[in-house]
This record gives structure tokens, sequence and C-alpha cells, in this order.
């Protein structure tokens, strides 16, 4: 199986070295099974041209063919390719024109580089009827347009109205005649494409029982939003619609709250385990997107991945360094979960004493990891007591400070001086204590409250449950007072 890097690392962008690198002299068995697909592309010459496809949001070349002095070359190889929409490209990387690659692949191309969309696929009966829907789609696209212009450009309600219906009528035709395509070929790459592309119709808002059920459209598209689709299916990768479409279901259909994004991503990944491909690119694209979600709390979709995937062996699909980062990552966020009690601190304070985080009884605590030479420290530590002492102080907040450097110790006594931090537990961990924490293979505080950068912020309710991390100092506020009022 194919190793894959984090952050999208896998997927590049017309990946040239991937297709100038040719199979060697084939067998005709061989080649029967796998492509054979001679390509004449005037007014080219003596030259490299390109096969390449889509690859979720990306784009990236799977074959080369050298072309003769009469234009002429060939793609091919002992293995298929995977099938979906791909374009022919340009020693000078432009895309050309798009085709379909379905299970048959030998077929040819002829095709000018003057003369874009009139190229021929011979030999595919897919791509015949692509080329049909293309004609279809371009004179009824056209025809839209002049629609869309007149309607809004309309300087009455008759014209308007005529208008509108004329928009929706041929809207409505040209959803018909897809929907044709799929029934009457439904085993075709075309007919998947459609499957995939289309959204369910909004219905309208039903009465029951004399009341209007407003939330039934809503429900009733995300019910129906995948109908059609299979998960394990390679093809969807390779088509520019999957992926966005993938990405307005999270964006619009799923609510935000942590276990609903579990739900989807785990009804996904298991429908996708046999997808060759797609299961992996699907695993390593929820991975990215929940490592560092965009809204707090959404890590525990990356910890749910850790646990119930990679921890059971899919680790396999990544590169050593992948894989190291995702297996730290993981157990840099297990300790801090929202809800989960907090991890222990038995720090040192500035009078040496042993100062426990458990040992604080208050309503609320603030635990913030800082260094006293960082500079947005020395920006937010003061605005953190500004806060304490206008009104959090008042609400029952205690604030458990902890200097992440051992070695930094004047500096921090300094910093909590000159600024009057007064009423926090400062803290740090002596070189002493952390040396005796490697040695018993303990895990270190750094570790347990995922710090990678400073300050780092967390708040507490009183049994020390963690309520709240990463967020800023007025969103910490706000949450304070909104939970101080629900007391």
């Amino acid at each position: 199986m194919k190793k894959y890097v984090l952050l999208s690392g896998w997927i590049l962008a017309f990946l040239v070295s991937a297709a100038q690198t040719k199979t060697a002299t084939k067998s005709p068995t061989a080649l029967a099974n796998g492509r054979n697909i001679p390509i004449t592309l005037t007014p080219l010459k003596n030259c490299k041209v390109y096969l390449g496809s889509y690859l979720g949001t990306g784009r990236t070349l799977v074959d080369s063919a050298i072309l003769n002095d009469k234009s002429q070359g060939v793609f091919k190889g002992d293995k298929k390719l995977p099938g979906g929409i791909y374009f022919v490209v340009s020693p000078q990387m432009t895309i050309q024109f798009e085709l379909l690659m379905d299970d048959i692949q030998h077929f040819s191309i002829k095709g000018d580089t003057t003369l874009k969309d009139q190229a021929e696929i011979t030999g595919s009966k897919d791509n015949d009827l692509f080329k049909s829907y293309t004609a279809y789609s371009i004179e009824k696209g056209q025809l839209r347009q002049q629609l869309s212009n007149a309607y809004k450009a309309a300087t009455n309600k008759s014209d308007s109205t005529r208008l509108y219906n004329s928009l929706t009528a041929l809207d409505k035709e040209v959803q018909q005649y897809r929907m044709n395509i799929v029934q009457q070929h439904p085993n075709s790459l075309l007919a998947m494409f459609f499957n995939t592309m289309k959204t369910p119709e909004t219905p309208a808002i039903p009465v029951i029982n004399g009341k209007p059920d407003s939330t039934y459209p809503f429900r009733y598209v995300k019910e129906h939003f995948w109908d059609d689709v299979a998960f394990n299916d390679d093809r969807l990768l390779r088509t520019p619609f999957f992926e966005p479409k993938l990405d307005d279901y999270f964006r619009y259909y799923v609510s935000p709250e942590p276990d609903s994004i579990i739900e989807e991503v785990k009804y996904m990944l298991l429908s996708a385990r046999t997808g060759k491909e797609i299961y992996p690119y699907l695993l390593t694209k929820f991975t990215n997107k929940y490592m560092n979600p965009e809204f707090m709390g959404q890590d525990k979709v990356f910890v749910y991945l850790f646990e119930n995937f990679y921890a059971k062996g899919d680790t396999m699909i990544l590169n050593p360094a992948s894989r190291k980062t995702v297996t730290e990552r993981a157990y840099s966020l297990m300790a801090n979960q929202l809800g989960k009690p907090a991890p222990v601190l038995n720090l040192t304070d500035t009078t040496g004493k042993i100062v426990s985080l458990y040992g604080l009884k208050s309503a609320f605590t603030v635990v913030a990891f800082w260094d006293p030479n960082c500079g947005h420290c020395k920006e937010e530590m003061p605005r953190l007591d500004s806060f304490y002492r206008s009104k959090w102080k008042a609400l029952g907040v205690a604030i458990y400070a902890v200097n992440i450097y051992e070695n930094e110790v004047p500096a921090w006594k300094k910093f909590i001086a000159e600024k009057k931090l007064a009423g926090w537990t400062h803290t740090y961990q002596t070189k002493a204590a952390k040396e005796a924490e490697e040695r018993a293979g303990a895990p270190n505080y750094r570790q347990l409250y995922d710090i990678f950068k400073t300050p780092t912020l967390y708040l507490l309710d009183k049994d020390k449950r963690i309520i709240a991390k990463q967020l800023s100092l007025e969103q910490f506020d706000d949450l304070i007072v909104t939970k101080s009022k629900q007391k």
C-alpha cells in the first residue's frame, strides 16, 4: 500500500517526475490487460505530452507519451488507470481537453491544440456519451446565460416572471437529461458522476397535526445527500466535485459538536474501507482537519480517529515522519479533552513550596502556561490579570500559572513583581523534578496539556474538569460570566 504524508503532501499538482517514469517493454498480454491509448495531437511534434487526472481538490500527472514527427504517441502500461475524469496536458503544462477513463482503456485520442473543443475519442462508449452530454451542456449553458442576463435586465414584473419561469424550465430540462442518462446508462461513468453531483431538492414544509414541521426540509436533504454514492468507489477521487460536496456537507449539514462529526466520519470511513485509494485519502483528510481543528473541542474527532483506526493498524498508510506526528499529537490530546479531569499538577511556587492544582478550592480555575521571555506572553499575562482583578476574582476564579522554563526563574520572578501579578498561584517545574519524571518514564505536563505554544490557557470547573481551552481572553470571559449565571 502507498505511504501517505499528512497535510496533503501526497497530493502534488502536476507530479511530473511520476509521469515521466515510463514502464519497461511489456508483453502483449500485459498490455492487453492494461492500457493502450494512442494519441495524435497536432501540431505538436517530437515532444512529450502528459495524461493527468483530478485527485481530490488537486490534479496530478499519471502518464506521458512521446509524440513523433507525425504528432503521434501512445499512453501505455501493464496496469489500468483508476476510473475518473482525465485530461491531456501539453509540454507547457496547459490542459488541452478532458476525457473519461473507464474500465476499457484501449481507445484512441485525436486532437489539435488550437481546436481544444473538437477533440475526438474513438473506441470508448463512455466518451461517446460524455461528448454528447458536453455538446448539450454547452448549448444549454449558453441559453441559460442569455436568459439570466435578460432576467437581470428586466424592467417589469411580467418580463421577470416569464424569464424566471423559462430559467426554471431550462434547469428542469437539464436535470431530466441527466436523469435519463442515469436511467438508460446506469453503469456508465457519467451516471456515477451525476449521482455524485446531485443534491436533493428541498421539499416544502409539511403540516403535521396542524403544525408546520420547519425542520423537515433540512432533515430530508441531509438524509438523502449521499443517495446513490458509494464511498468505497475510488473513482470519486478523480472528479473535481466530490470533495467540494463533502466539504459542503460538513459545513452545512453536520453539527459542529464533535460527537456528531464522529458519527459521520465513522460511517464514511467504514463505508470506504474496501476502497484502495479513497479510504486512506478520507482518513488523511479527516486527520488533517481535526488534528488542529477550527473549533474548540473538535480535536476529540482526531483522538477518535487515532484510537479507532490508527491504533488498530492504519498507521501503515503513513510514512514514518507522519506516523510519529500522528502518534505524538494523539497522546498530547488524549489527556486534555473537554469534560475530562485536568491532568495533575504538583509544581513549585516562588517560595520553593510544592503547590497542587487540585488543592485549589474555587468555582473556576484558569491554568495558564507561559514563558516570561515570550513577547506575546508579556502582553497577555497583564491582560489576564486585568480580567482577574476586575471581574473573575469576584466570580470565584483562581489562577494557577506555570512558567514552562525552569532556567528562567529570575526573569519569571522579576516579571511577576513588575506587573504586580498578585493573587495568582505562580509555579514552575524544577530541573530535579523534571529529571526524576523523565527517569520514571512519566509523561511531562507539556505533553499532558498539549503545550506547543505560549501562552496556553485552560478553564476548569470546581471539580477541575476541563471546560474550555485555547480560547481568547475575551472568549474565556464570556464563558465564565455565562456559567456563573447558570449556578
